[in-house]
């Protein structure tokens, strides 16, 4: 049986996606059900995920990215290699700036300062940075809010500046699959993230089964992505389980992490628009794909923000798993580089 707080926080979350939905906003039920939380959170009311939940609507964005690849992507693979070549530059800088911002600006802790600067692998950074010494609450809201901010200013960004419609399909109803798809398409999620899981991969819930689905889409066992029901559903929990990082925020940490994290974003926009323009140089990928594909957020949330404006959801995921991988592997060997250096 779900807990009262666990009651709390699925009712907050379901009446802002509702609300969203009525008002026409794009994926309501993802900034719907994160800004309900976020509103509880702030009036102090008890709350409580569903991990379990949470967990398999990532896996239902894994099969969708999974069932986007396609021979056709693979052969043009290659004419991504300079947009993907530049994401190593892209983090380092971006981790370089950060954490003297984090450090000597807002006069956070070196370790955290520098966990909190990787644009990236929220949960792996929290592990990672606790570990090492580092403020575990300061940057679950660090990471927390720049997930928020990043993915509440991509739609207004994609809207006003790339003239992009976020109301294309996020798939096909379930009425119009075969009868097996959804049963397909659950069993491919949670075989691949069990498999994943069990191996020690990171990024289980969502790797898993993009790895297991792309040779069942590339055979042609796999025709379609989930169900546009079933990624609303996956909205509403992905958003839930952002929101729900904020259970039990005082106004020290409103004051402190939240707005410290605004200044961050604010660089991290900077940072991000210098390098989209710079991609245009080196690379013919279309500009919408390019802006997805170095838009500092989760794999989760940009990939239903590219089911929703209609671009090749491969390309842009390719460009963020590559970005995640090298953040998860490469942070704890780089950090006795900022961390041991004199203050």
């Amino acid at each position: 049986m779900p807990t009262k707080p666990q009651i709390n926080t699925a009712l907050a979350a379901f009446a802002g996606g509702c609300l969203l939905f009525v008002l026409g906003a794009p994926l309501p039920f993802l900034f719907g059900s994160l800004g309900g939380c976020l509103v509880i959170a702030v009036l102090g009311t008890p709350m409580q995920g569903f991990p379990l939940l949470s967990t398999m609507s990532r896996t239902v964005l894994g099969v969708a990215i999974g069932a986007s690849i396609t021979w056709q992507l693979l052969t043009e693979a290659t004419t991504l290699l300079p947009t993907l070549l530049m994401v190593p530059i892209y983090i380092f800088v971006i981790a370089f700036f950060g954490a003297i911002y984090f450090h000597r600006v807002m006069r956070y802790d070196k370790i955290t300062a520098y966990y909190a600067s990787m644009p990236g692998a929220l949960q792996d950074m929290v592990v990672f940075g606790e570990e090492a010494g580092g403020n575990a609450r300061s940057l679950s809201l660090i990471h927390a809010t720049r997930l928020v901010l990043m993915v509440t200013l991509a739609p207004i960004v994609l809207v006003t500046f790339y003239d992009v419609s976020l109301d294309n399909p996020l798939g096909l109803p379930s009425s119009e699959l075969p009868s097996y798809h959804n049963v397909l398409i659950l069993l491919i999620g949670i075989v691949g993230w069990l498999a994943a899981k069990r191996v020690g991969m990171f990024g289980a819930s969502v790797i898993g089964p993009i790895l297991l689905a792309i040779p069942l889409s590339l055979s042609g066992l796999l025709t379609a992505r989930p169900s546009q029901e079933a990624v609303m559903v996956a909205q509403y929990f992905i958003g839930l389980g952002i929101g729900v990082n904020y259970r039990g925020i005082t106004v020290h940490e409103i004051r402190r992490d939240i707005l410290a994290t605004s200044g961050f974003v604010v660089l991290l926009l900077i940072l991000a628009g210098m390098c989209i323009a710079l991609s245009a140089w080196v690379s013919d990928v279309a500009p919408v794909q390019r802006f997805l594909s170095f838009w500092p957020t989760g794999q989760a949330e940009v990939a239903i923000l590219s089911l929703a404006a209609g671009v090749n959801v491969g390309v842009v995921v390719i460009h963020h798993l590559v970005r995640i991988v090298i953040i998860i592997l490469a942070a704890p060997l780089l950090s006795r580089f900022f961390v041991d250096q004199p203050k």
